[in-house]
């Protein structure tokens, strides 16, 4: 824990049990110590800062309301969970965050009992929190009927509460849920944490004091009685009436689309009104089925640099308590830059090119693009699904669509990519970005799996950068070939290569043989390459850079079978499916029954940590590598 500040509250609170024996009138001091504390932590580790910030009453009052971890809270991926963490017994581990073996930037069950579900892609909290609902009802019945419902014994009832940013309730997969959700009439309470007021701007006294109303018992018995009178009257008179409360509670707050989907809807509320926050759940948790609590919140609250941008101190790097100044950390041109430089470039010689991103502008390079070409960039929010078939309905209509997407979030839209795209051979441009291991953001943002679900699509071209000059001219490939086809490349800097200024078009599906050796030939992937070629050097061994995964050069794989000893593959991909199981596939139908060694990621998650430590610890730094083809070559020779 940080010592140049107290935290007398925070200090004191080594579980949500600990919360739940303050006063109320110490929550607010106990919400600004929480805050200091998160300053000054990610101020030296960097991290995840004005989420956050914004939660941190909610936060509060959720633990200090529900009979948490019996009571479920599931958060819509860990951005806005760090609150969480520190009332949930990690705050003295808290500098670990995001640090090889130390703490996770998401939540993670295998970390705490508190962390109800683990997520690191929005939108899933809702349909885990319904599914979570649904399985605490069917063992509630199982007890209830076991016991024959005695009195003397009810069975107590687990809430499940669902918390959601307006940003992720983007996701299609956000509204499928709450269908299902007021359909199935589940114990379920879905908070809608709205930090950029894109629902509503009405917040204040009068907002409050409905709200509280709206949720009270009093208001509740009224409110079923009233339905009750209702079924007695004529149908016009019942519709009208229905009508009459559906206008005047739309004049104040947007409920009519929750409730139509079967939620009793209460808000929008000041997420940051410690006061109202609790009495709210209170009286949200002594009511059942569907509920939907709208609150309003501020991203960044308590630290004026976040408030100002709460943009930039999203996600941080150290920086300086006082004056919000980030470090500047020396670092190389990324792949990022390239393909964002790229995009403006062929934008420019190409009206019909359209940039499409699943609201990732900054992380995949489309801030220049979306300012140069605004009437040509589409944020279709966090929607993976629509975005490429999206893409796909400008295809087929003759534009060039360039959809720049995580690998980690392509996976999301896996059906429509064969579907939509692949299936009617449409001209679509993958640009997809952190591919391989990712560093800090771990398992769930890792890109170790897309050779393997994209080369067994029939007529998808497949390409991996060895550096950034060769991204450029891959991008451009890609964009020219007609057909469905996808640039791979990773996250962070390359090895230095200088682009040229003008774009050329690779062959399709031609290796490049970087040198020439003997015995052992390693025919190196994207990012694989640079380390194998300083391997390659010390053990005088042919280092091929593929190129292409789809399709394989099969000229050079023959002839480095048929003059090689032992033929190594390596990328920064699992090897399960990967490009060494398609050399291995070529290989055994070219009857080359020949050594071989598969280098690649392991058949496990990858924690996070720094790449480099990623690497290392899977044997893909250029040591791990090296010793692993000597002990290769040392079996086939013993």
């Amino acid at each position: 824990m940080p010592a140049d500040k107290p935290y007398p509250l925070l200090s004191a609170i080594d579980s949500p049990r600990d919360l739940r024996r303050l006063a109320a009138r110490q929550l607010p001091a106990l919400a600004d110590e929480i805050r200091r504390f998160l300053i000054a932590v990610t101020s030296r580790t960097g991290g995840h800062l004005a989420p956050g910030l914004g939660t941190v009453e909610l936060t509060i009052a959720l633990h200090y309301v529900f009979n948490t971890p019996q009571d479920r809270l599931v958060w819509d991926i860990g951005h806005q969970a760090y609150p969480h963490k520190l009332l949930t017994g990690r705050r003295d581990n808290f500098h670990t965050i995001r640090r090889h073996r130390g703490l996770s930037g998401f939540l993670k069950r295998s970390e705490s009992e508190f962390d109800a579900f683990g997520a690191g892609h929005a939108s899933t909290s809702i349909s885990a929190a319904l599914g979570m609902a649904v399985a605490a009802g069917h063992a509630r019945a199982a007890v209830d009927t076991a016991a024959e419902k005695s009195a003397k014994n009810p069975t107590a009832k687990n809430d499940v509460v669902a918390i959601i940013g307006d940003g992720a309730l983007t996701g299609g997969m956000a509204f499928e849920a709450l269908n299902n959700a007021g359909d199935l009439d589940a114990n379920l309470l879905v908070i809608l944490n709205d930090n950029e007021m894109s629902i509503s701007r009405n917040v204040g006294a009068i907002s409050n004091y409905l709200a509280r109303m709206l949720s009270g018992r009093a208001y509740t018995r009224v409110r079923e009685g009233g339905k009750t009178m209702l079924n007695t009257l004529p149908r016009p008179v019942k519709h009208l009436a229905r009508k009459w409360e559906e206008h005047m509670k739309g004049m104040v707050m947007p409920s009519t689309l929750f409730e139509e989907l079967g939620f009793y809807y209460v808000g929008p509320i000041d997420g940051h009104n410690l006061k109202a926050l609790v009495t709210m759940l209170k009286n949200m948790r002594a009511l059942t089925g569907p509920r939907f609590l709208h609150i309003v919140t501020q991203k960044g609250k308590g630290y004026e640099p976040a408030e100002g941008d709460p943009c930039v101190y999203h996600g941080v790097t150290p920086f300086n308590p006082n004056t919000g100044k980030m470090e500047t950390r020396k670092k190389g041109r990324t792949y990022t830059d390239v393909f964002g430089d790229w995009l403006c470039d062929m934008a420019a010689r190409d009206e019909k090119l359209m940039g499409i991103t699943p609201a990732m502008r900054e992380g995949s390079g489309l801030v220049k693009f979306s300012r140069q070409f605004p009437r040509r960039y589409f944020d279709v929010g966090i929607a993976e699904q629509h975005a490429l078939t999206f893409a796909a309905g400008l295809a087929a209509d003759g534009c060039r669509p360039v959809v720049a997407i995580y690998s980690t979030f392509l996976q999301r839209a896996y059906d429509q990519l064969i579907h939509d795209i692949a299936v009617q051979n449409l001209n679509v441009t993958l640009a997809i970005d952190r591919a391989g291991l990712v560093g800090a953001d771990g398992e769930t943002h890792m890109g170790n799996y897309d050779y393997a679900y994209l080369r067994c699509i029939p007529g998808l071209t497949l390409l991996a950068p060895a550096d950034e000059a060769e991204c450029r001219d891959m991008l451009y490939t890609a964009y020219q070939h007609n057909g469905p086809a996808a640039v791979r490349y990773p996250r962070g800097a390359g090895p230095g290569a200088k682009e040229r200024k003008e774009m050329r078009t690779l062959p399709l599906g031609v290796a490049e043989i970087r040198r020439r050796g003997a015995e052992i030939a390693i025919l190196a992937f994207g990012s694989m390459v640079a380390p194998a070629a300083e391997i390659g050097a010390e053990l005088n061994a042919t280092v091929v850079n593929m190129r292409f995964i789809k399709p394989l050069d099969e000229q050079v794989l023959l002839e480095m079978a048929d003059t090689h000893s032992l033929l190594v593959t390596a990328e920064e991909h699992v090897v399960a499916g990967g490009a060494g199981s398609a050399v291995n596939e070529f290989l055994a139908m070219h009857n080359r029954h020949m050594h071989t060694l598969n280098l690649g990621l392991p058949d496990a998650h990858i924690g996070h940590g720094a790449q480099a430590e990623q690497l290392a610890e899977c044997g893909l730094d250029a040591a791990g590598m090296g010793a692993r083809i000597a002990a290769k070559m040392r079996a086939i020779n013993a």
